[in-house]
């Protein structure tokens, strides 16, 4: 029996098949690319037959806000390109004291500032720290610091000095010198947080000026009380069995020595004058005593404690002020070549009654 050969129709029709097959297979295995997918800093490559973006994002599950930033070449999606994704998330800035509601990335402070573009100075500093993580809703805050400098004198208060005066009167004073206040500058810096001072402090000085000190006087002189016979008794005591009258104390009063010879007078016996006070008196151990005259009218009787009554009849040229030189025959045989702190009253010029 003889075989029949299948017809033309009937081949043209299966190898139109196997080219269509062919043609879907060959479209299906290049439509497969490998692209870079970098999703907030995190990098894969990925194989997808997506055409777009789009489509690629919508395949991965990976979501877009409005605020979100997609970094992608246009076009059909094709292996080796780069797609970038990165989310935001809402954030209150402040800067400067200018408050804005921005949208950034990163998860500290210093990736928001880095995503944002803002640049901080050498002073400046933020709130939270810049390693701080925030989150949605956050407030960051950047506090710009200015440090400012300037110069500025001061004076110096003069120092006073006082110095006693005895040629001034006890409780006076008197300006001697004039003083004048020293300057001294002063290099202040200024630190300003937003344009508001908060710190000001002193970094350096240099003295331009040292000032003079003023120098006071201060008075020691005691007043000299003039006494005369008409003076009033200031108290009634009572000494070795006397009672009198004293019309004036002295207090840390120093007792000397003399006698009629050269060395106290400068007189020898021959001398006609030799053993006469300056009162016109004969000296007498018991008795007699030499004064200032300004402290002591002479002529007028004392009582010295430790020593008995005396009467001022004589000066000397080292008898000053609170001194006063008890006369003695001899000078070796007195009971003593010095004494002080010792006090007299002044009686007056009259012998006071019942001293013999």
């Amino acid at each position: 029996m003889e075989r029949k050969r299948p017809e033309p129709v009937r081949w043209r029709i299966v190898v139109g098949i196997l080219s269509l097959s062919l043609l879907l297979l060959l479209f299906y295995g290049t439509s497969l690319k490998k692209v870079e997918l970098v999703v907030d800093g995190e990098t894969a490559v990925v194989s997808t037959r997506a055409g777009s973006v789009e489509k690629l994002l919508a395949e991965r599950g990976i979501a877009v806000g409005e605020h979100d930033r997609v970094i992608a070449p246009g076009g059909a999606l094709k292996t080796g390109q780069r797609i970038e994704v990165v989310h935001t998330k809402p954030l209150v800035l402040v800067d400067g004291g200018e408050e804005a509601h921005v949208h950034a990335a990163g998860d500290t402070v210093g990736d928001v500032l880095a995503d944002l573009g803002i640049v901080l100075g050498n002073w400046d500093r933020t709130e939270p720290g810049l390693d701080a993580r925030v989150g949605p809703g956050d407030t960051v805050r950047v506090i710009r610091v200015e440090r400012e400098y300037e110069e500025v004198e001061r004076e110096i208060p003069f120092p006073v000095v006082t110095k006693e005066d005895k040629n001034l009167a006890l409780g006076k004073e008197k300006v001697v010198q004039e003083g004048q206040a020293g300057v001294i500058v002063e290099l202040m810096e200024n630190v300003y947080e937003d344009g508001r001072l908060v710190a000001r402090r002193v970094i350096d000085s240099t003295l331009k000026s040292p000032g003079v000190e003023q120098i006071v006087a201060i008075g020691s002189k005691r007043p000299v009380t003039v006494l005369s016979a008409r003076s009033p008794d200031i108290e009634t005591i009572t000494k070795g069995g006397v009672t009198f009258g004293v019309k004036k104390i002295l207090h840390d009063v120093t007792l000397t020595i003399y006698d009629a010879g050269p060395e106290s007078t400068g007189k020898d016996e021959d001398h006609p004058l030799y053993g006469i006070t300056f009162t016109g008196t004969r000296v007498e151990e018991g008795r007699t005593i030499a004064v200032d005259p300004n402290v002591i009218p002479l002529g007028w009787w004392v009582y010295i404690e430790g020593v008995g009554f005396r009467r001022a009849e004589d000066t000397g040229s080292a008898v000053k002020g609170n001194k006063i030189d008890v006369y003695f025959d001899d000078v070796d045989e007195a009971p003593f070549s010095r004494k002080r702190g010792v006090t007299v009253y002044i009686i007056g010029p009259d012998k006071p009654e019942g001293l013999e």
